[in-house]
């Protein structure tokens, strides 16, 4: 069993490319999210 396949990540398949790429899109989008809110209510541009 690999790290990755432990903590919160208890499913078979959770140290798979495919699960690490969709959980990074998720974080990474939800990242870019909020940035993208924070600037858009600080500087109200348009």
């Amino acid at each position: 069993m690999s790290d990755l396949n432990r903590g919160i990540m208890k499913f078979k398949g959770a140290d798979s490319p495919k699960a690490i790429a969709i959980s990074a899109l998720l974080v990474l989008g939800g990242i870019a999210f909020l940035l993208w809110w924070a600037l858009q209510t600080a500087y109200s541009v348009g």
